[in-house]
């Protein structure tokens, strides 16, 4: 890492062909991963990563270069380049002062990765297999991953912000596949945060393992889906998807600037029912989206996005700020100094409302209980999407009566958000890596027990359609 004297060195030059703006990212991380599959660690990768981008930004246009040479002379050569693609005017000499910049968010870190030794990790990774395994002769299959980041960073630009940062965090991964007569089925559980590997005192892999085997198990003696419009209750055990692909994606800024999202010019308007609202929020405690400062040096912090059913703001990072003259948010990321920061979500979540979860369910007279999402596509300019289910139930008089499989979601982000009319005190959260622009970023999305007044259920087979016509019947 650098000193302040030779960070503003660094930055001088990048402005000196005429530049805006100019900033430095410098990133030294150690990574490890472990791997089990049939029965055998596959794959044990361990490495230390260490790098810097430069980026200049001058009338709205940015420049990004990127150096494994992080002394200062390495740097300077970065920088040149980076002010000389955009700018060739007449050489000037601009003077940096660097101020340091300081969290009040206590994130702590109790076991980092490089102080557990890969042993234990290994020892960890073979009993969620065997504790997989062992739930039913029909799991034919188990996955078993961990994995661990200690990140440093340091992150200096020329209006004289100045940040040093440390963090790491931890991910747990169980995949367990069943089989019978032909049919497949799987089940999946996954948790991590921003801690170190005090994470297992508080998570199970073990019990993570039991519950993906039980799940993909119970999966094979599920009816067929049903199929057609109708109530869907989304439980918090579902985690975040739908507000995360669905909603969270239009809100980043630069989709909207773009014209690629369903919200542009809607700020101010009614996007959604009175009863809900919708936060992202980089400053909870051990989630996997959060930090104490973004990629670009913006302290953390919590944006409502749609406030009580009215679109509030949009999440930005300095790039899509400037152009809107709006406030900077902490959502600028990245996934590594190989990358430019755009915006991004960090734990984005639907709040919790006042409606017991249980007489959600007792209420419902039909229609599909969501416990366990899979993947999906949305399609941002105009926010529909289709999901799979991993896990759902039929409810028929306000009881949850029997498992169903192969549902998929088909509707439209806006028009959920509009139609959701019940909404849990509760709060379930679920972790991923969020995919854009060709960059993965570790995020968290979350969302109490909400039905859904109406959705489109994609179904297969004769047991469904004889479900449908019960409906109707009724």
């Amino acid at each position: 890492m650098l000193d302040k004297h030779e960070l503003s060195n660094v930055l001088s030059q990048a402005l000196s062909k005429g530049g805006n703006f100019a900033e430095i990212f410098i990133e030294e991380k150690r990574i490890s991963n472990v791997l089990c599959e049939d029965n055998k660690i596959e794959k044990v990768n361990l490495g230390r990563e260490k790098g810097a981008g430069v980026r200049v930004i001058k009338d709205g246009q940015t420049a990004y270069v990127y150096t494994n040479d992080v002394s200062e002379s390495g740097l300077m050569k970065a920088a040149e380049v980076a002010g000389r693609t955009l700018a060739a005017g007449k050489e000037q000499n601009r003077e940096i002062h660097l101020t340091p910049i300081q969290s009040g968010l206590q994130f702590e870190f109790l076991r980092l990765p490089e102080d557990v030794e890969l042993s234990e990790k290994i020892a960890q990774v073979l009993s969620a297999n065997q504790a997989a395994r062992e739930i039913d002769d029909e799991i034919r299959q188990v996955t078993v991953a961990v994995g661990d980041t200690h990140r440093q960073i340091q992150i200096a630009n020329s209006d004289g912000v100045f940040v040093e940062d440390e963090s790491a965090r931890i991910r747990l991964m169980v995949n367990a596949i069943a089989s019978r007569d032909g049919m497949i089925q799987t089940g999946y559980e996954v948790a991590g945060g921003l801690c170190g590997w005090e994470i297992l005192d508080t998570v199970s892999i073990q019990d993570m393992a039991q519950q993906a085997a039980s799940r993909a198990v119970a999966m094979l003696s599920a009816e067929p889906a049903p199929a057609g419009r109708m109530p869907v209750v989304m439980h918090a055990k579902a985690g975040g998807t739908m507000v995360h692909e669905a909603c969270g994606h239009g809100l980043e800024a630069d989709l909207v600037q773009k014209g690629l999202s369903v919200y542009k010019d809607k700020r101010g308007e009614q996007v959604a029912c009175r009863e809900l609202s919708v936060i992202d929020d980089a400053t909870l405690k051990g989630k996997y989206g959060s930090f104490r400062f973004d990629d670009e040096g913006s302290p953390a912090r919590r944006t409502v996005l749609i406030d009580q059913g009215i679109l509030n703001t949009f999440m930005n990072d300095r790039l899509t700020a400037a152009q809107e003259g709006a406030e900077l948010t902490g959502n600028g990321r990245r996934e590594s100094y190989q990358h430019k920061p755009i915006p991004r979500m960090t734990n984005t979540f639907i709040a919790s409302g006042n409606d017991d979860p249980q007489d959600i369910i007792a209420s419902t007279r039909q229609g599909l209980l969501v416990k366990k999402m899979g993947g999906g596509q949305v399609n941002t300019t105009n926010g529909d999407f289709v999901f799979d289910v991993q896990e759902g139930y039929f409810i028929e008089n306000g009881e949850i009566k029997y498992p169903v499989r192969g549902a998929t979601l088909t509707g439209n982000g806006p028009r959920v958000l509009m139609d959701i009319e019940r909404i849990g005190n509760d709060l379930g959260f679920a972790i991923g890596v969020c995919g854009k622009d060709g960059q993965g970023v570790t995020v968290a999305d979350a969302q109490p027990t909400i039905r859904i007044k109406e959705l489109t259920v994609g179904g297969t087979g004769q047991a469904a359609d004889k479900i449908i016509k019960r409906i109707r019947r009724k």
